[in-house]
């Protein structure tokens, strides 16, 4: 006997379409892209998989999907959940029974099967295939190409590896969505939650702190009746224990957010349980030679840590990305947190944190020799991708009795990634935490002094810097260590440069220069310093020395590939070239100073590189753009720290800029460019810097200020005297 699914004319309309696909009882919430992504693939592919982490919302999205295309199959859209079945030999029967079939023949049941399907138009739906994943696989196979009008689509954790198959890999929700998905469920449990208690800060966080994982999400909105959003949120921290009470009806993995993971976790082979478990150590992205060196042991090689990563990707427990860094691996939070949970029962987590770190450790050593060299910005983007796992070898430092100075050793090595790459704030944070622990004035203490002045230098806060300089040089003077002794002579050099002082600045920057020739010491550091004191020279008048010196700096960064310092020497060279009203070169030297600093997001380079365009640019007769500039420049200050370190001499650009516009528009005028401008964001002020969109010509006020005609580059004027009318 065959049970049918088939339902007698209506005079309501077409009769229904044949198939047992589950009735959604609550509203399918966000995911329209992949809604429509997923159609279009279901379209053009006969086997089309969708794939994903537990809990990520597979089931419902190919549900959804399949109740969409019902139209299309005249023989009805049928469901089939095998995550039940652990004996290979009842598949046939599972599918037979989801298709409504029953035969008493000595037919085998796959031909019975196959013979149902061969004239027929379905779509299929298999959910949960991962316990039978080969079994299954040869199946589909087969029933694909014994019926032409058949189409399946899968919902699991890994693919099936067939011919023809089309993967559609599933992410977590995007934020809107995920907030959208919780506050329909929470409104749902807790009558009265809406739209205005979604937009707290909380919410959003939760929903950060859960991945948008929909299962999660779920989960925790379920728990609104009990406890308030701001206590799940502080419990989440151990989520496998507060994200326990799913709906009765659900599938048995689906009811808590454990099972729905620990599913995956029963799925894996003792090796890939254990790759699983020491790659929880990892806060973020990670390469392969990071993973083979921290999980590679004598229980699992490290020639086969590849594999078991392919594996796990396979599963949708790692992804995969391609990075400005190079391909990178990456774990949800979630499926993190469970790995986590198994290292510490293997008692394992203390010696695998040490070894990341270690890894770490020697990564930024590596990447410190490189930063003076042609692999710049790979270093610096190399860095940025490794930020997360920097952080949490730093905390391992700072938290475990007796390991101080390796954290002071790594904070400080990392100078190159605070200083250049727009890291001043994050910094200072690690620096003076890792000097506020008790150690002796070694090596790893006092370049981590020296850092911390540096830093503190950059953001305009000279009794920060004073302090830590101070300690660093008398410090290395009375231990005899001449480069820390150097450092700080230099730093306390550029202090002085950035405070006004010029006499000062050079006679300290040519001091530390000296020291760095007798200890043979030639890096970005050191390029620096001359470029500092070509800037003393310049605001002292001494154009040729200051510009021979940087033309040195510029010689020997072309030959070593260093870009860095380059920006700062091209600064000079800018400024010099505006002081001899030669604008057009000024205007090439800065645009590449603009550019380089940008590469690097070396917010302190650029926002003076700006700061000088706009005077570049209003010298050539475009005061309109130049109040743009100006204005883009105030904004780019904001995450900076004082606006020009408070100096008069890098001021003077700004103040002679704003006198020249302000002149030739008028007030009400310059400040609505400049407005323009402060609306900008980084990368659009570059843009518009290295000559993109220009200002919008903005409404002339009543007093008729003129406004000379857009873009036409002249002199509008020369300096007044050796130096420039900027200098001071």
């Amino acid at each position: 006997m065959r049970r049918s699914f088939r339902s007698g004319p209506s005079s309501d309309g077409p009769p229904p379409v044949p198939g047992n696909l589950p009735v959604e009882l609550s509203p399918f919430v966000g995911r329209a892209e992949e809604l429509s992504a997923l159609t279009e693939r279901l379209g053009r592919s006969r086997l089309v998989t969708v794939v994903g982490v537990g809990g990520v919302g597979k089931t419902r999205l190919a549900v959804r999907a399949a109740h969409l295309a019902k139209k299309r199959y005249c023989d009805g859209v049928w469901f089939a959940d095998l995550s039940t079945l652990r004996a290979p030999g009842l598949l046939e029967h599972a599918l037979a029974d989801a298709l409504g079939l029953t035969d008493h023949s000595s037919r085998p049941p796959r031909r019975v099967l196959a013979d149902h399907l061969a004239p027929r138009r379905l779509l299929l739906v298999l959910d949960g295939f991962e316990r039978l994943v080969d079994e299954c696989a040869a199946l589909v196979a087969e029933l694909l190409r014994r019926a032409p009008g058949l189409r399946v689509l899968a919902a699991g954790r890994r693919t099936l590896r067939v011919e023809g198959e089309l993967p559609f890999p599933l992410a977590p929700m995007t934020d809107e969505d995920a907030l959208l998905l919780f506050t329909e469920r929470a409104a749902s449990v807790l009558p009265g939650f809406g739209p205005a208690d979604a937009e707290r800060p909380a919410v959003r966080e939760l929903c950060r702190r859960l991945d948008c994982l929909p299962l999660a999400l779920e989960l925790a909105a379920g728990r609104l009746p009990a406890l308030s959003v701001e206590q799940v949120l502080d419990r989440v921290g151990d989520r496998f224990r507060v994200l326990t009470e799913g709906r009765r009806d659900a599938p048995a993995r689906h009811r808590t957010l454990r099972t729905a993971i620990g599913w995956s976790h029963e799925l894996c082979t003792p090796p890939q349980r254990l790759l699983w478990a020491r790659l929880s150590v990892f806060a973020g992205p990670f390469e392969l030679e990071a993973a083979e060196y921290v999980c590679g042991g004598p229980e699992l090689p490290s020639e086969s840590v590849v594999d078991e990563i392919a594996e796990l990707i396979s599963q949708s427990l790692l992804v995969r990305e391609e990075t400005p860094a190079g391909v990178r691996y990456r774990m949800l939070d979630t499926v993190r947190a469970y790995g986590a949970g198994w290292l510490d029962a293997l008692d394992d987590t203390g010696r695998m944190r040490r070894r990341h770190r270690d890894w770490y450790m020697g990564l930024v050593t590596w990447y410190e020799l490189d930063w003076f060299g042609p692999r710049q910005a790979q270093v610096a983007v190399g860095t940025d991708s490794a930020l997360p796992n920097l952080r949490a070898a730093l905390e391992l430092c700072l938290e475990t009795p007796g390991e101080a100075r390796l954290g002071q050793h790594l904070a400080g090595t990392l100078w190159f990634y605070w200083a250049g790459c727009g890291r001043l704030t994050e910094g200072r944070h690690w620096l003076e935490r890792a000097l506020a622990l008790d150690t002796p004035s070694d090596e790893a203490r006092l370049k981590a002094l020296w850092v911390l002045g540096y830093v503190a230098v950059l953001q305009g806060d000279g009794p920060a810097a004073v302090g830590a300089l101070y300690e660093c040089r008398e410090e290395a003077a009375r231990t005899g260590n001449a480069h820390a002794h150097a450092y700080a002579v230099h730093r306390l050099g550029c202090l002085a440069l950035l405070s006004d002082d010029m006499p000062r600045a050079e006679r300290l920057l040519r001091s530390a220069l000296a020291a760095y020739q007798e200890l043979g010491e030639l890096n970005s550091n050191v390029l620096m310093g001359r470029a500092e004191l070509a800037m003393s020279l310049v605001f002292q008048g001494d154009l040729d020395a200051a510009v021979a010196l940087c033309s040195e700096v510029r010689e020997v960064c072309e030959d070593s590939g260093e870009r860095w310092a380059r920006a700062y020497a091209l600064y000079v060279l800018g400024y010099a070239a505006w002081t001899r009203a030669e604008y057009a070169g000024a205007r090439a030297l800065v645009a590449e100073s603009i550019t380089i600093h940008h590469t690097f997001n070396d917010l302190v380079g650029l926002v003076l590189a700006v700061e000088l365009m706009a005077l570049v640019t209003a010298s050539e007769g475009d005061p309109a753009e130049a109040a743009v500039l100006q204005g883009a420049a105030t904004r780019l200050w904001e995450p900076v720290g004082v606006p020009l370190f408070g100096s008069g001499y890098f001021g003077a650009p700004r103040a002679l800029c704003r006198r020249r516009a302000g002149e030739l528009l008028g007030r009400e005028r310059y400040e609505a460019y400049a407005s323009e401008g402060r609306g900008l964001s980084a990368a659009a002020a570059v843009r518009r810097a290295l000559g993109g969109q220009p200002a919008v010509p903005a409404p002339a006020p009543a007093s008729g200020a003129r406004r000379p005609a857009r873009n036409k580059r002249k002199p509008a004027g020369s300096p007044t005297r050796k130096g420039g009318e900027a200098a001071g």
